[in-house]
């Protein structure tokens, strides 16, 4: 690896270890509901505690715009990741000052603690040099287990690298290793699925995308709009008849990178979005004028699949339908069982990401198939975007 990693952090026992984690996690009613992300983490926090280091946790949560807001208090959190843990987690009121130094001063080998809130400060975002220092003084070494908060140089996410030993976590070393398997030397053939409603909030990954992969999936209401593009009349689809010149900029781009698009052949329409609704499956060039295709038909599911079964590599970003509402989820959990099988077979690598199709994975119950699902989001869309990721980038310069 270009990056350091804890295999290469020794002599630990004593120190204070700033860890940067992700503790974004939907509470409600003051619990969290998903502990998905403090699982991730727990791994790095268990090992560094075990090896007798004063682990020091550093965490947002919500947009506070640098104010101390009482409901985006890391505070609640605590708890959940205790219970996550198994160990006490102390708890700081501030992440620099005196607070904080004080909670640190009063760690023994091997504890945790979990500092307030870093967007607390204006100069979390700003990535503040004074804050950073502020920060940095809490800390003997820095390791960043953050990749969703990566593509952010934020003074808890890159600033700290420049004043600390930097090292990447157990979570982020394993989520660069399964992206670098998945775009950065992939095994090929390599197949992307990528899904969603809206092709205007994917324009810089598929562009990105038909540069680096033999096959390019498309589906979803995106789907709808490289349709419209090439004449087919959507009827009352989801579409954005406004960028039918971008849709042809990428297909055109697709042809000469010699990227296959794969485009529905037939669809299931229905004239009412909600579950159960009446539906048809009809040929893509017959949709009927005052109904909307809702998922991918039988036909363009054998295709998908083949191209599946094709690929040594297989990236997905978004679902194919809308998956949410039966039975527009059959294409989307169709191709997911399939990806999962030829996975577990050892035929495949498959990378997934993005909050809907973790969601979509979870609803075809393959999740854990998969070689990889990311939990980060807006990081993960970017590194298909091909962008920098300045959290990422700087544990590598300092390497």
């Amino acid at each position: 690896m270009t990056f350091k990693t804890l295999d290469d952090l020794t002599d630990i026992a004593g120190k204070r270890v700033l860890v940067r984690v992700d503790l974004n996690v939907p509470v409600k009613d003051g619990q969290v509901t998903d502990t998905t992300r403090i699982e991730r983490v727990a791994p790095t926090i268990r090992e560094l505690s075990e090896k007798g280091a004063k682990v020091v946790l550093l965490a947002h949560f919500g947009r506070p715009k640098g104010e101390p807001v009482a409901d985006m208090s890391l505070k609640a959190i605590a708890s959940a990741v205790e219970e996550i843990l198994d160990q006490r987690v102390y708890f700081a009121a501030d992440c620099i000052g005196d607070k904080a130094a004080n909670a640190i001063a009063e760690l023994n080998d091997g504890e945790v603690l979990l500092l307030e809130n870093t967007r607390f400060h204006k100069g979390e975002e700003k990535n503040d040099p004074d804050f950073v220092t502020a920060l940095a003084a809490n800390g003997d070494v820095y390791v960043n287990d953050a990749f969703s908060a990566a593509h952010r140089a934020h003074a808890s996410t890159e600033g700290l690298a420049h004043h600390l030993p930097a090292y990447a976590g157990r979570t982020m070393q394993a989520e660069l290793e399964a992206l670098e398997k998945g775009l950065g030397n992939p095994k090929r053939p390599v197949v992307a699925i990528v899904g969603g409603a809206k092709v205007s909030t994917k324009i810089d990954l598929l562009q990105n995308l038909v540069k680096k992969v033999d096959a390019l999936v498309i589906g979803g209401g995106m789907a709808n709009t490289f349709l419209a593009a090439q004449g087919v009349d959507v009827g009352k689809s989801l579409c954005e008849h406004d960028l039918a010149d971008t849709a042809k900029g990428i297909l055109a781009a697709a042809s000469d990178a010699g990227c296959a698009i794969v485009l529905p052949v037939d669809g299931v329409v229905a004239r009412e979005f909600k579950a159960g609704a009446d539906n048809e499956i009809v040929d893509i060039n017959a949709i009927p004028a005052d109904a909307m295709v809702l998922d991918v038909g039988p036909k363009s599911i054998e295709v998908i699949n083949e191209w599946i079964s094709r690929a040594e590599t297989l990236v997905w970003n978004g679902p194919l339908g809308a998956f949410e509402i039966a039975p527009f989820d059959r294409a989307t959990v169709a191709a997911a069982k399939h990806a999962a099988a030829r996975t577990r077979a050892g035929s495949l690598v498959s990378v997934a990401g993005g909050g809907d199709t973790v969601a979509a994975l979870n609803h075809a119950e393959v999740a854990d198939d998969f070689t990889y699902v990311s939990t980060a989001g807006g990081a993960f869309l970017e590194w298909m975007e091909g962008k920098p990721l300045p959290g990422v980038d700087i544990l590598r310069q300092r390497n």
